[in-house]
């Protein structure tokens, strides 16, 4: 969100909230505020830029299963604008050029904490003039995993991510604000009554290591499975089936955030959260996280 664009925003709340006794509520939305202008959305005008450009998703030039897994998940699910294959070096030529868009795999940009964790982002973005990447207008930034970590388990997670993708795209045109004022946050849903909830087993916090632990307060149906077993169990579709996409640290660290994520097939993304790690709140989907989506 651009300077402008947040002084804007701010006068609209100003005169919502006049009175003295709303003034704390003034300080807390206008912090949120501040403290999201790290990550601009797009303009109207650059959403619109998007839906008429060509999307380029940046293949990583060295050996890497990613390139593999998105291209798959592109070619089957990609509907919202033409697209194309570049390379990091097709990237670099093309990023300040507003008829294209990027599909691109951003590497220790954002987010990187004082204890020296970075995180590897799947990123919607414009080009533009902009100079560093992280000032290119935004339209979706979703965590896949930390930058040091070479496990493949995020493989199953890829085809909902692109189908989410051009969901938030389209949904900026018209819930931009919102979306603004809660991020991702926007999307958490109550509607898990009835469907089958698939969690990664591996990436659960140790207060929500158990079907009985979870079970005493989340009522629905729950399955702990692993990776493998999740992208066994959505390969055929199910369309009462959510499932747990969870990215975080070695689990010897206790330092930087994870990030939970629960999705469906269609690429519908139903809860999203993330916290920091610490000694006592520890790595993993919680109880508190239970909680939150029952």
């Amino acid at each position: 969100m651009r300077e402008k664009n947040i002084v804007q925003v701010i006068k609209v709340l100003l005169v919502g909230f006049l009175s003295k006794k709303h003034a704390l509520s003034v300080a807390l939305v206008l912090f949120a505020i501040v403290a999201m202008a790290k990550s601009p959305l797009p303009s109207q005008k650059q959403i619109g830029m998007f839906l008429n450009s060509t999307t380029c998703v940046v293949l990583e030039s060295e050996i890497n299963p990613y390139n593999g897994f998105i291209k798959e998940a592109v070619e089957k699910h990609w509907e919202t604008t033409p697209f194309e294959f570049i390379s990091e070096a097709e990237f670099e030529a093309r990023r300040f050029d507003s008829r294209y868009s990027f599909l691109v795999l951003m590497k220790n940009v954002y987010d990187k904490d004082p204890g020296g964790v970075s995180y590897n982002y799947i990123s919607l973005v414009l080009g533009s003039n902009a100079k560093k990447l992280v000032d290119m207008p935004e339209l979706c930034n979703i965590p896949l995993q930390y930058s040091d970590d070479n496990n493949l388990d995020y493989e199953y997670a890829i085809p909902a991510i692109v189908k989410f993708v051009q969901i938030h795209a389209k949904n900026l045109e018209k819930k931009r604000f919102m979306i603004s004022l809660r991020g991702l946050k926007y999307y958490n849903s109550s509607g898990f009554k009835g469907k089958q909830l698939l969690m990664n087993r591996e990436k659960m916090a140790p207060d929500a290591y158990s079907i009985d632990k979870i079970s005493s307060v989340y009522p629905y149906f729950v399955k702990l499975l692993s990776s493998s077993e999740i992208k066994e169990e959505i390969a055929s579709n199910p369309k009462n089936a959510l499932f747990h996409f969870h990215v975080g640290p070695n689990q010897d660290k206790n330092v930087g955030k994870c990030f939970e994520m629960i999705f469906d097939v269609d690429g519908n993304l139903y809860y999203y959260n993330s916290r920091l790690i610490t000694n006592e709140n520890k790595d993993g989907f919680n109880m508190m996280d239970f909680k939150k989506i029952r």
